[in-house]
């Protein structure tokens, strides 16, 4: 009998913690929406407008200072958000993220710029099946992914380097090589952190932590993944004006 009784609390245990998990990555899923929809609306918007455009870039291409601290203040951002969770309160960090999101939407303006809007479109429903294929394979596979986060991560700093050391050296070849192997590891990346945020959910991890901040970090990693994917995909799909 006490076999039967432990196997049923085990068997509601796993269903609660089944129920919660889900409940979270819908929450975390709808802030990213949210998210892509507030850089989305803020791209187009800026992109559509000569007067809003010229105030990031000036009329021989390069970027205004405006333009520069709009540029860079998406990293401080997110630094803050990272390693300020726990002194911000949730309204604080919610605000902070729609403030990231509207930076991000001005400076991705130049997307709607430099590339046609067919291109960029088709890229958007490629990168959101891709998206979306791999969120479900980390939801749903039994393989543990943290030793392949761990390779990807230590990838994904190569693949900075390679883009910092690119940015003097002007290499089509190795642009080329990075916009490849950025499309690997974003993609990995994905089903990586939604298998993180699984766990999260259940409780298997961080369970002192606030969830409802975790919510909106959780959130903050998709976006990025999802962002940084459509990126380098563009460069391969992008049909430039």
């Amino acid at each position: 009998m006490n076999m039967f009784n432990q196997t049923i609390n085990g068997t509601q245990s796993n269903d609660v913690q089944g129920y919660v998990a889900k409940n979270f990555l819908a929450n975390v899923f709808s802030w990213m929406g949210i998210a892509l929809a507030m850089t989305a609306f803020t791209a187009y918007y800026f992109a559509s407008d000569q007067t809003l455009i010229s105030l990031l870039y000036n009329a021989q291409g390069g970027m205004t200072t405006l333009g520069m601290i709009v540029l860079f203040a998406p990293l401080a951002l997110v630094l803050l958000m990272g390693f300020g969770m726990n002194k911000m309160s949730y309204l604080s960090l919610v605000l902070v993220f729609a403030i990231f999101s509207i930076l991000m939407g001005m400076s991705l303006s130049f997307v709607l710029l430099v590339y046609t809007s067919a291109s960029v479109f088709k890229t958007f429903l490629v990168t959101s099946l891709l998206f979306g294929v791999m969120a479900i394979l980390g939801y749903t596979t039994k393989t543990d992914l943290t030793k392949f986060g761990s390779l990807l991560l230590m990838a994904l700093i190569g693949i900075i380097i390679a883009a910092v050391v690119n940015f003097f050296m002007h290499s089509a070849s190795l642009d080329y090589f990075i916009s490849f192997f950025g499309v690997l590891i974003f993609t990995g990346l994905t089903a990586y952190d939604v298998q993180k945020l699984k766990r999260i959910g259940s409780g298997a991890e961080y369970q002192g932590a606030s969830l409802s901040k975790l919510t909106v970090l959780g959130a903050l990693s998709l976006y990025l993944d999802f962002i940084n994917l459509f990126l380098f995909l563009l460069r391969f799909m992008g049909g430039r004006k």
